[in-house]
């Protein structure tokens, strides 16, 4: 019985946030509650969302001051050089853009923390996103899908789980898998391709005029917005016949246009010219950046705790006077209250399902279900399974609780252990796209899309870089 409410009550989480029913912060808590009831233990839903929330409050802290952190440092001009060197290997054609979103997306994910990669990429990629009317789920999409496939890295977090609960060396499960991960991270190039593609079919093939990067003040134009050092400056479609686009210098009537209405609202956080920015104080912000990474992936100190100080020292120096740190924190205050409260909400929903003994049955039913003749091929089972489970629960939960069964049942086929933790790995692309996983919410949080959308466009082809990057693994032996 618990089986199959730990089923529906998912199913129904689902159908309820991609069909807009519901809220995603409203289902993450009525949903479970509902159902915590109707397994009768109503009277322990108190504990279970205690339970839940003691958690993922180290996460919640940790996404909190790494939004005021990343926040303050878009906000002083850290990240604009990104943006206008994107903007140049782009030149505003749609399927550079989106191709570009899946390797910045892939080199900032070498930090391991899927929350910080999607600030950086959004705030480098949105302003583009929004100029040209581009599909923001593309955006979100990609990101995610190519974090899930980096996030195999042994600082990541699934590798590190693999090799715990199976009492393995985290080198021996990841490195003899960088093949098949490289041919999975080139899906994702391609599927950026593509996608590019078909995003440049439905706009037009879009230029900028070589002006625009003649001088240093220039090339900021577009990381800013449609007010700065160049007026009104602005993009605009071509017609259909000639599918371009031309850069025009018409002043603030024109950049009122109605089919551009709301550019310079939406490119007000990257003005070159707004008062927050602290150029001399750049390397100093660089500096503390990078020492902030690699503190985080050496592991020195706590992530919640490192982001903590990160952002006092940040607010600190940039902005010494306390209205103006008063502002920086209310101007992130919405992002930093939707987050939060979305990992809170989403600490009902695993609570729940934790504590009532759903997980529990639902992977054992989904173990018990594989048969007997599958036992030598218990390698491919555990890449298969990895798609669903990783998505539908934690990968605590996973690893710790599905995993070393599935292995205990590889054994008693001949099947290495090694090889059960290596394909376990598949199905992390999929992972990064599941209502369980916070830092998701940081991402369509921030690129404004609903979390039903996202899911909508991104299962399908999270779901095929998966199977790539299993295929691959078989393919090379090492699955």
């Amino acid at each position: 019985m618990l089986t199959i409410l730990g089923f529906a009550m998912i199913a129904t989480f689902l159908v309820l946030i991609m069909t807009k029913k519901m809220s995603p912060i409203a289902a993450l808590v009525l949903i479970p509650a509902l159902f915590c009831v109707a397994v009768g233990q109503g009277a322990k839903l108190g504990d279970y969302v205690i339970d839940g929330v003691g958690n993922l409050a180290p996460t919640a802290a940790m996404l909190m001051f790494a939004i005021v952190y990343f926040g303050v440092m878009i906000d002083v001009g850290l990240f604009d050089p990104i943006v206008r060197g994107i903007l140049r290997f782009c030149k505003a054609d749609p399927m550079r853009i989106v191709v570009g979103t899946a390797v910045l997306a892939a080199i900032v994910s070498l930090d391991g923390d899927g929350s910080t990669t999607f600030m950086i990429t959004v705030s480098a990629m949105y302003p583009l996103y929004k100029r040209l009317k581009m599909s923001l789920v593309v955006m979100t999409g990609v990101a995610a899908t190519a974090n899930g496939v980096m996030n195999t890295l042994p600082w990541g977090g699934p590798t590190a789980r693999a090799a715990t609960a199976l009492k393995l060396d985290a080198s021996e499960i990841f490195i003899p898998m960088i093949p098949a991960l490289a041919v999975g991270l080139l899906a994702v190039f391609l599927l950026s391709y593509v996608l590019g593609l078909r995003e440049r079919k439905r706009l037009g093939m879009l230029t900028l005029d070589e002006a625009l990067v003649r001088e240093p003040e220039q090339e900021t134009v577009l990381a800013g917005a449609g007010t700065g050092a160049v007026g009104g400056d602005r993009l605009r479609k071509g017609s259909a016949a000639s599918g371009s686009a031309d850069l025009t210098q018409d002043g603030d009537e024109e950049g009122k246009d109605g089919d551009e209405g709301g550019d310079e609202e939406e490119f007000k956080g990257l003005d070159p010219n707004r008062s927050t920015l602290r150029p001399k104080l750049y390397w100093f912000n660089a500096g503390l950046t990078v020492a902030l990474l690699t503190a985080m992936i050496m592991e020195l100190m706590p992530i919640p705790v490192l982001f903590l100080l990160g952002a006092a020292l940040a607010l600190t120096v940039n902005f010494p006077h306390m209205p103006d740190q008063r502002a920086r924190i209310a101007a992130h205050a919405d992002n930093v209250l939707n987050v939060s409260g979305m990992v809170f909400a989403a600490a009902v929903f695993t609570g729940v399902l934790t504590g009532t003994g759903m997980v529990e049955n639902m992977a054992d039913w989904v173990v018990g279900a594989v048969p007997d003749a599958m036992g030598p091929h218990m390698a491919i089972v555990t890449g298969l399974l990895s798609l669903p489970l990783t998505y539908f629960m934690s990968n605590d939960g996973f690893y710790f609780g599905v995993v070393p069964v599935l292995a205990e049942a590889g054994a008693a086929h001949g099947v290495s252990p090694l090889e059960i933790a290596r394909a376990s790995l598949a199905g992390q692309a999929l992972h990064m796209s599941s209502p369980l996983v916070p830092a998701v919410y940081v991402l369509v949080g921030m690129a404004k899309v609903e979390f039903g959308d996202h899911t909508r466009f991104t299962v399908k082809w999270a779901v095929l870089t998966s199977l790539v990057v299993l295929g691959a693994g078989i393919l090379f032996g090492t699955i």
